[in-house]
C-alpha cells in the first residue's frame, strides 16, 4: 500500500526536528544538517509512490536521510575542534590560523530530542563522533543515542545484525580513547550572571573569581585554542583588547550549554556582532568558552540581531 500525500506530510512535520538532530550529529553543522534534510524530503517527495509501506514512515525517512548525509560525508575531511588540531599554543598574535569552514564543528541550539541526553549533543561528543567513518558513525547514533534495536540499524543500512554489533563494537573501542571532560549537567544561573557582568565590565578580578584556573578558549574559524586562565586574560588584555566594553546577550542554550551573542564597540559608536559564545561550566565554574565568529550565519539562528545600532 502507498503512503498518502497526507501520510508523509504529516510524517515530515513529526519527525523534521529529529531528523535535524540526527543528520547534525553525522555532519557536525547545523546548515549541512538542514540541506540534508532538505534534499531527504525532496527525495522522499520523488520516491514517496515506491514506499510500500513495510516499514513505518519513519524508519523510511530515516533510511532516506542516511543516504544523503553518507553522500554527503564521501571522502572529505572530518570536522574539528581547535583542541583536536595540536597544543595550546601562546596567546600572541602571530599564532591566529584562520580555516575553512568546512574544518570545523559548528554549534547548534539545542535540538527538540535534547531530553534523549545533553551528553549527546555536547560539542566535544559530536567531534568524537567525526574519527569514525561515516557507516560506524550512523550504527552508533541510531543504536546508542536514539535507542534503536541493531535489527532495525541493520535494516536501514541494508546489513545484517552480526555486521551492526561489529561497528558498533569498533566504534565504542574509538570512542574510549576520546574521554569527554567533565562538564556540569546543571547550571548555577547565578554564576552565569556575574560572568557575563564581569565580561561586560571587563572586571579581570571578577571574571577570575568565576573562570577556572585551567580553563580553555578557541575560537573558530581560527585554530588557536588557549589553556589556562592567565593565557586566557593575556589575550583578553592583549591581541583581543577589542572586545573590551562589549555587550552580551542570552542566547539560549547551543550544544546543551549556555549561549550568548557578543557584540564588541564599532567604529560609529555603536556594538557590532563579534561572537558566539558556547560557556562549559565545571565544578561550579567557567571551564570552557568557545567563540563562533561565523556571526553572519550563527546568529540567525540562535534569534539573535545582526545590529544593535548606535
Amino acid at each position: 500500500m502507498e503512503a498518502s500525500t497526507a501520510e508523509l506530510e504529516g510524517a515530515v512535520e513529526q519527525y523534521r526536528s529529529e531528523l535535524v538532530g540526527y543528520c547534525y550529529r553525522m555532519l557536525g553543522s547545523p546548515f549541512e544538517a538542514e540541506d540534508a534534510v532538505q534534499e531527504a524530503l525532496v527525495r522522499a517527495w520523488r520516491g514517496v509512490h515506491r514506499f510500500e509501506g513495510r516499514a513505518a514512515l519513519r524508519s523510511w525517512l530515516y533510511r532516506i536521510a542516511t543516504n544523503v548525509c553518507l553522500d554527503m560525508l564521501g571522502s572529505r575531511e572530518r570536522r574539528v575542534r581547535p583542541v583536536d588540531l595540536g597544543p595550546a599554543q601562546e596567546p600572541v598574535f602571530e599564532n591566529l590560523h584562520e580555516r575553512a569552514e568546512a574544518t570545523w564543528i559548528l554549534p547548534a541550539p539545542d535540538p527538540a530530542d535534547v531530553a534523549v541526553s545533553r551528553d549527546t549533543i555536547r560539542l566535544a561528543f559530536v567531534a568524537a563522533l567525526q574519527q569514525l567513518p561515516p557507516k560506524q558513525r550512523a550504527a552508533l547514533i541510531l543504536c546508542e543515542v536514539l535507542q534503536w534495536r541493531a535489527s532495525e540499524v541493520a535494516e536501514l543500512l541494508e546489513s545484517s545484525v552480526a555486521s551492526v554489533n561489529s561497528a558498533l563494537q569498533r566504534a565504542r573501542s574509538t570512542l574510549s580513547s576520546s574521554e569527554l571532560p567533565a562538564r556540569d549537567t546543571t547550571y548555577d544561573e547565578e554564576l552565569l550572571a556575574r560572568y557575563v557582568a564581569a565580561f561586560e565590565a571587563y572586571d579581570l578580578d571578577a571574571l577570575a573569581s568565576v573562570i577556572r584556573e585551567d580553563a580553555s578558549q578557541s575560537m573558530p574559524p581560527y585554530d588557536m585554542w588557549l589553556e589556562g586562565r592567565d593565557d586566557m586574560f593575556a589575550w583578553w588584555v592583549g591581541p583581543g583588547i577589542g572586545c573590551r566594553d562589549s555587550r552580551v546577550l542570552p542566547a539560549g542554550r547551543a550544544n546543551g550549554f549556555p549561549a550568548y551573542g557578543q557584540y564588541k564597540p564599532g567604529p560609529d559608536g555603536g556594538h557590532e556582532p563579534w561572537a558566539l559564545q558556547v560557556v562549559e561550566l565545571a565544578g561550579g565554574k567557567v571551564a570552557e568558552i568557545t567563540f563562533f565568529l561565523d556571526t553572519e550565519r550563527l546568529f540567525p539562528i540562535f534569534g539573535l540581531p545582526l545590529d544593535l545600532g548606535a
